[in-house]
């Protein structure tokens, strides 16, 4: 860990010596609207209920959750990639009914690689508005909750549990495929020790710094 450390701060002089560091691609964003009430503000860790619509530079559109599919609106966990990069970075201190438009770079959507219909090295353009934001299962708020059997660690059946709670809360049928690819995302991230638990430390210490 040391010798990576160093040899990091070293490449960094390197480069500074050099002319300096190209500044990392940012999202770029706008509100389009934002409620005159705001009673929160995402957080990674929140599950958001968002409709989107996405769209090429030359302005075509690729996808959007109103005319496609079920054109329902979808849920998902902001801070863990179960988006892209962009949308962790750019949906942050969102109000419920705030729409904003994103201007994602390559490096922080879908890179070099593309996906499906998204070319490689794409800058996509995405209108996103917020429908509903809800205590995740990253949220210190939502541990005891969770944690059924009060041994202070969550098992992946606890969370999955969790999930498939907050769906039928709102609503929605259970879809145990989404529920197995947000838990493995979760531990995936928190499971520091990979004993198969996320303790209240692993998750409490996590909570703020995603």
């Amino acid at each position: 860990m040391l010798l990576s450390v160093l040899s990091w701060l070293c490449s960094s002089l390197l480069v500074s010596v050099r002319g300096g560091k190209l500044p990392e691609a940012e999202v770029t964003i706008e509100v389009l609207h934002r409620p005159f009430l705001c009673h929160r503000k995402s957080k990674y860790g929140d599950i958001l209920l968002v409709h989107h619509d996405g769209y090429f530079e030359n302005g075509t559109m690729f996808h959007s959750s109103r005319n496609h599919g079920d054109r329902q609106p979808m849920w998902f966990t902001l801070g863990i990639r179960q988006a892209i990069k962009g949308w962790d970075k750019g949906l942050q201190g969102m109000c419920a009914g705030e729409k904003r438009k994103l201007v994602i770079p390559p490096a922080m959507a879908y890179g070099k690689e593309g996906k499906g219909k998204i070319p490689p090295e794409s800058t996509l353009t995405f209108i996103v508005e917020v429908v509903e934001i809800r205590n995740g299962p990253r949220s210190h708020e939502s541990f005891q909750e969770m944690d059924l059997n009060d041994d202070w660690k969550l098992s992946k059946q606890e969370v999955k549990e969790y999930l498939k709670k907050e769906y039928e809360r709102h609503g929605y049928p259970p879809n145990d495929t989404l529920h197995e690819n947000m838990m493995e995302d979760i531990f995936a991230k928190e499971d520091e020790n990979k004993d198969g638990f996320i303790s209240s430390r692993e998750f409490t210490y996590k909570h703020d710094e995603l």
